[in-house]
């Protein structure tokens, strides 16, 4: 059978697709797209078996067939198609001819029966939340999941739905980000759901800020999000997550105010000479200053101080300069508040105005 479809229509599906397919290539079925086409819909289907995608086209063909492309092959003809090219398909039992001006190619295709789909049939949780909302929130939180833990647990990010509330918490052991918004239900029941690591950073880049209603739909174990013209589906990891609420710290009645953007630029600075290891900076908190101090195994050393607001106690704490920088460059803030309890305490790092976001960094010995 033969069908056109025009680039710029096709292009946008395959872009938002590409990161869902298994590079790895653990089956060959997993490198392919599942091309599903009907007179009333036309979707595009990416999985890894972990996780899942389905966008719908907005192109309406009078026809009806099911074939499998391989995913990096098209998406590169389409992408470097003119704009505006017209694409023409020719589907002949295990081959498919793509037309494109006087550009011609011939791929190999799968059986459309083998590809892999996701088959929700628990019973959901079920509410909608801002788009914008959650991508925010997913933003504010992502970095400080694990990467390959043996605590696999670690290696996703909770999300927490509590009457209104959708709380997310990401954490690696040596530092915790908590952010909560607000969504469109009233459950009865708290729900914890540890959501993988790859569906979390392609969530963040398929969603967008834009004010429209996202769908979200948690059973036992998968999570399904609908907006727009994409389906997302991923399945959970089975595990308990950490009691968050035991590592975030009390608020200290003398926490330190600094300029978000000029502490930011003095961690930089100042890290340039730190362990490049372990990446270690002293920060001794005294009256309306912070003096940073990093060295290294070459007994090189960068020293500076920065103009704060903070009357507490004078001490000195040790603390991993990329985990303080990440949650700096995520605030959005003129402004943050430190708040350190005492020596061997962890660091609170808050926005200066009302924000439900918390950055908790555990200290270190230097």
């Amino acid at each position: 059978m033969n069908f056109n479809i025009n680039r710029n229509e096709l292009l946008p599906a395959l872009q938002a697709l590409s990161g869902i397919v298994d590079r790895r290539q653990t089956l060959p079925i997993l490198s392919n797209l599942l091309f599903d086409i009907k007179p009333e819909s036309f979707t595009i289907t990416a999985t890894d078996m972990e996780v899942e995608l389905v966008v719908e086209v907005s192109a309406k063909l009078d026809q009806s067939t099911r074939l499998t492309l391989p995913a990096k092959k098209i998406l590169d003809i389409c992408r470097l198609s003119p704009d505006g090219a017209e694409l023409e398909f020719n589907i002949k039992e295990n081959k498919t001819l793509i037309k494109s001006g006087k550009s011609r190619f011939t791929l190999a295709t799968l059986p459309a029966q083998e590809f892999p789909l996701v088959d929700v049939v628990d019973e959901t949780v079920d509410f909608s939340v801002d788009q914008k909302k959650l991508t925010e929130l997913l933003a504010n939180t992502e970095f400080a999941m694990a990467q390959q833990d043996v605590r696999y647990y670690l290696n996703g990010l909770l999300l927490e739905i509590s009457g209104d509330k959708l709380v997310a918490v990401a954490t690696d052991g040596h530092r915790l980000a908590f952010d909560e918004t607000k969504i469109n239900a009233s459950l009865s029941n708290v729900k914890q759901i540890i959501v993988p690591r790859k569906a979390v950073t392609e969530l963040v880049k398929l969603l967008h800020s834009a004010k429209s209603e996202v769908n979200v739909s948690v059973s036992k174990n998968h999570i399904q999000i609908t907006t727009g013209s994409l389906s997302f589906t991923s399945k959970l990891i089975d595990g308990k997550f950490p009691d968050y609420k035991k590592v975030v710290p009390e608020p200290s009645s003398t926490a330190t105010l600094a300029d978000r953007e000029a502490l930011k630029n003095s961690l930089e600075r100042v890290s340039i000479l730190s362990n490049e290891k372990y990446r270690g900076v002293r920060i001794a908190f005294g009256k309306d200053a912070l003096s940073l101090t990093a060295h290294n195994p070459e007994k090189e050393e960068a020293d500076e101080e920065l103009a704060v607001e903070y009357q507490g106690e004078e001490m000195e704490i040790g603390f991993n300069v990329e985990y303080l920088k990440d949650a700096l460059k995520t605030i959005k803030t003129k402004k943050v508040i430190l708040s350190v309890l005492n020596p061997n305490s962890s660091c609170l790092i808050l926005p200066e105005k009302e924000s439900c976001c918390q950055y908790v960094v555990m200290p270190m010995k230097l």
